[in-house]
């Protein structure tokens, strides 16, 4: 009996174990299933995310400018299925197929339509907007200017058609933004009545860019290189903007881009934007530029595929036997396209 104690109390520590050792186990194979099952879901959420943004990035990107805020809608046919307008079928060898210029216009009806971004995506047709188109008259063209897109060129295109030069080789280059020298009208220099005629029947059209480039690209025009000399950018907005955004006080330098990101990101910084004036153009959003959803605008241009856009815009505007948009710099069209690579699956 003695001897049998012992081992009883053995076998029943050796069950102890094993039935510790098998719960210990199957916690652990729990918590193995539970975490494959996790990483699955975590992997599932990041793939539709990355498939929503390379199948359209440009919508991905212009939801920071709160206009193009939903997905593109698809066809759903193949190419060789697909049914366009006489006016829409492919006339050369183009990058960009023309389906995309309608399916733009409807992303951004769809989001002008979207009641729970109101606030964001309308606009008044204010002055302010009305001062941003320029009219053609005789062509019956409206451009809404947006800047740091290669706005430059397409007021070359409209001087030109106005008759205020014969060629776009002929306008000197300080003329391009002298707006008492380059015959370029604004829409807000007309009456009420004729402003309502022009928005109602002219061709209407205005480029974007990726909002976060478009935003870098003005932070090293206006206050890094600043090529046109525009003081005011340097001695009066940026230490503006220093004195109400930087965090270390002590800090002389000049503006950083961080200064300028924590200015932008602030929904109350308005009243400083009142001091800036109209300076503020070139980084402010399209919705406030141009009213995308109070104006029906006839196309919609891309500065990423501009190669396309240019002609096509021109040739839907009737102009294209009257003049070329200006050559674009080697610089920018190798950029360009780079960036098609990650935009072709664009639209």
């Amino acid at each position: 009996m003695r001897n049998a104690h012992p081992q009883g109390s053995s076998q029943a520590l050796a069950g102890r174990v094993a039935e510790w050792l098998m719960s210990d186990n199957m916690h652990h194979q729990w918590l193995l299933l539970a975490a494959c099952f996790w990483v699955i879901f975590m992997f599932m959420v990041a793939s539709k995310f990355i498939t929503l943004t390379f199948k359209d990035p440009d919508a991905y990107s212009a939801k920071q400018e709160f206009l193009f805020l939903t997905a593109v809608p698809d066809t759903g046919r193949s190419p060789g299925e697909t049914h366009l307008p006489e006016e829409l079928k492919p006339t050369g060898k183009m990058l960009v197929e023309p389906l995309v210029y309608t399916q733009r216009l409807e992303l951004m009806r769809n989001v002008c339509r979207e009641d729970t971004l109101r606030n964001l995506s309308h606009t008044a047709i204010s002055k302010f907007v009305l001062d941003r188109i320029f009219v053609c008259d005789k062509h019956k063209i409206l451009f809404c200017q947006t800047p740091k897109v290669g706005n430059t060129q397409w007021k070359k295109v409209l001087i030109v058609l106005n008759g205020a030069f014969p060629s776009i080789e002929e306008i000197p280059e300080n003329v391009v933004h002298d707006h008492e020298k380059n015959g370029l009208p604004r829409l807000s220099s007309f009456s009420e009545a004729e402003i309502q005629k022009r928005l109602k029947t002219y061709f209407k059209f205005f480029i974007v860019r990726d909002p976060f480039e478009r935003l870098i690209s003005a932070f090293k025009d206006k206050f890094v290189h600043n090529p046109r000399f525009e003081p005011w950018y340097r001695h009066e907005i940026a230490p503006g903007i220093i004195r109400k955004y930087r965090r270390n006080r002590t800090e002389t330098r000049g503006i950083q881009f961080e200064d300028f990101v924590r200015y932008l990101g602030d929904p109350n910084h308005r009243w400083l934007d009142l001091q800036f004036g109209d300076h503020i153009i070139h980084w402010v959003t399209y919705v406030e530029l141009c009213a995308p959803c109070e104006i029906t605008y006839s196309v919609v241009g891309h500065h990423e595929t501009l190669e396309d856009d240019a002609p096509y815009i021109l040739r839907e505007a009737g102009i294209d036997h009257l003049v070329s948009y200006p050559t674009i710099p080697l610089g920018i069209t190798a950029y360009n396209r780079t960036k098609n690579t990650s935009h072709q699956a664009h639209f």
